[in-house]
């Protein structure tokens, strides 16, 4: 493990959050550091940047020149640059080596990572494994969600880095060895990165076996493609979603239930716990897993998911008045993040606001679970007409066209549904900076219609 990086030159790729993060780490333990960004400098970036240069730290925008990449020790990128692009070429010309803030981080502290990829999840998983594991010890969610962990490796405080992963990070991650490797599921999703759908998955699968080998590996039973990944996955590993196995997490009798080396306990009835749908319950037991692996009673493990907070924009239950309650599922993006919100609610009237920028996905699902679990849909934005038509042909017509998200949430009030559900299955740039701003914009139209 280098313990300095004195008198090396390290090329750090995008002014991201982790780009930022890592060159400020180098920099912090003695590296001379060079931030490349291959787009013009916004004027929201000037604060960041004129803060690395007063580290000592050189920073180009608009591109990136053979002055900033020759003679470099090693390369730190962010996730988002593709393993095609101009510059990714030119290092590999040169040999040197490209790695991701993630595993800079890991190379440098002695401290375990819980790893959690997957296509969805993975945010909620990262959170209440962090949530959990800080009953007994301090435990940090990093990576996609939570601090960059090159800002937090420092901390000699730390006891686990729970880290979210994505496919952009283990992309470049060849060395990184996680304690635990959690897989939520596999959809196929960032195709247009990746080339092909296997190597999405291979991107994923990296963390779980040779050479690599995680000391654990836990994976999704309900999963047909990692239920058979399964079987040559490194170290011991957990199955979740299914009683499958000897080690497993799994729903039986309105309990979740926990069982290794072929023993089982109940942990937690799923009246206790703070989140909805099947989706959410696979998290907990993922969670439950990772926890009974670091040695958290059963009780601590209770108290804790029953503490827990549901991230922001993920079917997060915000509000309730008047026998109605309120939903901010915002982060769902496209008809297949949106089925998994719907299809958590029965027999209650819902009332379902959606639309934005379509995505052109095929809707026959999404029209097959707003028959079975929705009772009126509001649609905005210019998703609107195809939505509808395509509600209409499958059966369903009970729509409302409005606007605005404020005359959505009014009309939502007005009809009086035991559940109002913001769940778009469109992006938001329609209307929004981006789902945040749109869950956000939601959450303060409800909340002061309610007073």
């Amino acid at each position: 493990m280098l313990q300095h990086w004195y008198d090396k030159k390290v090329l750090v790729i995008g002014l991201s959050k982790s780009g930022i993060a890592a060159a400020k780490f180098l920099n912090r333990h003695g590296a001379e550091v060079y931030l490349t960004e291959y787009n013009q400098a916004k004027p929201s970036d000037e604060n960041n940047i004129n803060e690395l240069r007063s580290l000592g730290i050189q920073v180009e925008t608009g591109g990136h020149s053979d002055e900033f990449i020759n003679d470099c020790y090693l390369a730190v990128t962010s996730p988002s640059v593709p393993l095609d692009s101009e510059i990714m070429v030119k290092l590999k010309e040169r040999r040197i080596h490209v790695i991701s803030e993630v595993e800079l981080a890991y190379s440098q502290t002695l401290k375990p990572f819980i790893a959690i990829t997957g296509t969805n999840g993975k945010t909620t998983t990262t959170a209440l494994t962090a949530h959990i594991l800080n009953s007994e010890y301090k435990a940090e969610p990093c990576g996609n969600y939570g601090e960059p962990p090159c800002d937090l490796v420092d901390d000699e405080t730390i006891d686990y880095f729970v880290c979210e992963c994505s496919s952009f990070q283990l992309s470049y991650s060849p060395s990184f060895q996680p304690q635990i490797s959690v897989f939520t599921n596999f959809t196929p999703d960032h195709i247009t990165w990746h080339k092909t759908l296997d190597n999405y998955f291979e991107a994923k699968a990296r963390i779980f076996k040779s050479p690599q080998n995680p000391a654990f590996s836990v994976l999704n039973a309900k999963d047909e493609k990692l239920l058979e990944f399964s079987k040559e996955a490194a170290g011991e590993v957990f199955l979740f979603g299914d009683e499958i196995g000897d080690n497993c997490s799994y729903v039986k009798d309105d309990y979740i239930w926990f069982k290794r080396n072929g023993k089982a306990e109940k942990i937690i009835s799923l009246q206790d716990c703070p989140f909805i749908g099947k989706h959410n319950w696979q998290n907990a037991e993922c969670a439950i897993i990772c926890a009974k692996i670091e040695g958290i009673s059963s009780e601590d493990i209770k108290k804790a998911i029953m503490s827990f907070k549901v991230p922001e924009h993920r079917l997060e239950k915000f509000a309730e008045k008047d026998g109605i309650v309120f939903y901010n599922d915002s982060k769902a993006t496209n008809p297949e993040a949106s089925l998994v919100a719907i299809n958590s609610f029965n027999d209650c009237d819902v009332a379902l606001i959606a639309g934005g920028r379509d995505k052109m996905t095929d809707l026959t699902e999404f029209c097959k679970a707003v028959n079975n679990h929705i009772k009126t849909v509001i649609l905005i934005g210019e998703a609107s007409d195809r939505f509808e038509e395509n509600l209409r042909q499958n059966g369903f017509n009970n729509i409302i066209r409005e606007n605005s998200m404020q005359e959505a949430v009014d009309k939502s009030i007005a009809i009086n549904p035991d559940v109002v559900l913001l769940s778009p299955a469109c992006a938001s740039f329609d209307m929004f900076s981006g789902y945040e701003e749109r869950g956000r914009v939601f959450k303060q139209d409800v909340l002061s219609k309610l007073g």
